[in-house]
């Protein structure tokens, strides 16, 4: 449910994920009037096209609805590694539920891989799928017991993991835990050709139709959107975050993280292998074959959304840190994601909230979205034909008891949105004059927040920097040129227009009356 952003051109190659880059644009309707199937699925992304193919083929209908176009969110921008290597994850799980739980997660995972090695292999879908050996590597003394603790976690839940002391990147490095047999891909080239059969016998593809709101009633649900209503039995929120979040309370359950990569071109061989660091900050390694040899996807600088003003410096050091690496000899793209942490970082797979059995969600993927995502898919189709399903108990969303309200003060915030402000002509002019064109800031005036975007021209745009979801107050980030919510994740472009959920509604106006 995020669009591209703009091009920067001050930063090193083309602004643009290689996925979107290198497949086709898609061209469904959107929903024109009111309708009826047996699944609303809204979110285009892994977990939502996952979900409703399955459920095609188990023999229901469905309506997969996205606000833009399928596969251009998160999906659109993952690094694509399919793998149940989730950096260091399974010590924890053990520590945190137990190894029963732990295992859950250890097979739903591993199930997820599978699936896609199985409908690539049944469609024959032309995805760069290949099988690759995951590593989480050590990169001092220190570390080198996280990882050999790993190894020994791992396979006691089942996953074929060793310890290793071979890791074949360049530098000194101290041990891997490495898990065979995981896998990378081409994303958006293996969901269109899933979407693709999802039309026809009563089940539908609607893009650029925004879901608004969803009705519950007995027997069924109401998704409400900008172009009618889907009325049906259940409905699915695979939207990254989920838009109507207020009964499973995920405002307060997770985070919303921005990271970076870089599509660069090395002047040696890239080795087999999908690579993390174990510690630290966060880099990530991957090579894709790319017609003239391969490109090498590093990915890393992650930060809470929000919170950066300078998200080019991000991609700086990124790039900083991938030549002291390899020789690079160009970089061909750049493009950034984002990405929720949950609480415990196990994501919310099943029904939104206790009571709320009609309404299902899959959100939290943490980073590791494409195998997850999967299973995301064979959960809820299990939990949607009423069969049980053995790994859904550990991603339960209701195993957080406590569940904090909506607060008071979001709703009136969102009511005193927009508006007139008068403003002292001079200053007000004066720290508009300071920001570069093509750039925005938040300018404090008569009192007020107001959300300020220069143009080439030396015109200005000004809005009011409530985010329209809870109330918190955006931020500018100049590599996307966006307006960033740090609270919940929500961002809009420079005019305001929404980008991504969970927001459903444009920033406000904010009208500068000088005097």
């Amino acid at each position: 449910m995020e669009e591209a952003p703009e091009r920067d051109d001050t930063l090193p190659g083309t602004a643009e994920s290689y996925w979107m880059a290198t497949s086709p644009e898609t061209g469904f309707l959107p929903l024109d009037g009111d309708g009826r199937v047996d699944v609303t699925v809204i979110g285009g992304g892994i977990a939502g096209i996952t979900t409703a193919f399955l459920l095609k083929k188990a023999g229901l209908t469905v309506a997969l609805i996205d606000a833009y176009r399928i596969a251009t969110g998160a999906t659109g921008y993952t690094t694509a590694k399919i793998t149940a290597l989730h950096r260091l994850v399974y010590a924890d799980l053990i520590d945190r539920f137990g190894s029963v739980k732990a295992r859950q997660y250890a097979a739903a995972n591993q199930a997820g891989i599978e699936q896609v090695a199985s409908l690539v292999r049944e469609y024959n879908i032309p995805c760069s799928f290949e099988r690759k050996p995951a590593y989480t590597y050590a990169e001092s003394e220190e570390d080198r017991d996280l990882v050999m603790a790993e190894a020994d976690a791992a396979k006691s839940l089942g996953l074929p993991a060793v310890f290793t002391e071979e890791v074949p990147l360049p530098g000194r490095m101290h041990g891997a835990v490495v898990l065979e047999d995981q896998a990378q891909f081409h994303p958006r080239n293996y969901l269109l050709l899933l979407a693709g059969h999802l039309p026809g016998e009563g089940s539908y593809v609607f893009e650029m139709t925004r879901a608004l709101d969803i009705e519950e009633r007995a027997g069924g649900v109401t998704v409400k959107t900008d172009r009618g209503s889907l009325s049906s039995r259940y409905a699915v929120l695979a939207t990254q975050y989920p838009i109507y979040d207020q009964p499973g309370a995920y405002f307060a359950r997770m985070h919303p993280s921005r990271s970076y990569a870089l599509g660069i071109r090395i002047d040696e061989p890239f080795p087999n292998g999908i690579f993390i660091n174990a510690a630290g900050p966060v880099h990530s390694w991957r090579s894709q074959p790319a017609g003239d040899g391969d490109l090498v996807i590093v990915t890393g600088a992650p930060h809470d959304t929000g919170t950066v003003t300078d998200t080019r410096a991000h991609y700086r050091s990124l790039e900083a840190y991938a030549r002291s690496v390899y020789p690079v000899r160009a970089v061909d793209y750049h493009w950034s994601a984002q990405d929720y942490i949950t609480l415990d970082r196990v994501p919310y797979i099943g029904p939104l909230a206790e009571g709320h059995d009609r309404v299902y969600v899959a959100t939290g993927f943490g980073k590791w979205g494409m195998a997850t995502g999967t299973a995301a898919g064979m959960i809820l189709t299990d939990m949607i034909r009423g069969r049980t399903n053995p790994w859904a108990e550990v991603f339960d969303p209701s195993r957080f008891r406590e569940q904090p309200e909506f607060p008071d003060r979001a709703r009136k915030r969102l009511e005193a949105a927009g508006g007139t402000i008068e403003v002292e002509a001079g200053r007000f002019d004066r720290e508009v004059a300071a920001i570069p064109p093509g750039e925005g800031k938040i300018v404090e005036a008569g009192g007020q927040k107001v959300a300020v975007v220069r143009d080439g021209r030396g015109g200005i745009q000004t809005l009011d920097p409530t985010c329209m979801h809870m109330g918190c107050t955006v931020a500018w980030n100049n590599a996307e040129r966006s307006w960033d919510c740090p609270c919940h994740g929500s961002r809009y472009d420079a005019r305001g227009r929404v980008l991504g959920s969970p927001t459903v509604r444009d920033l406000k106006g904010k009208k500068v009356v000088r005097k």
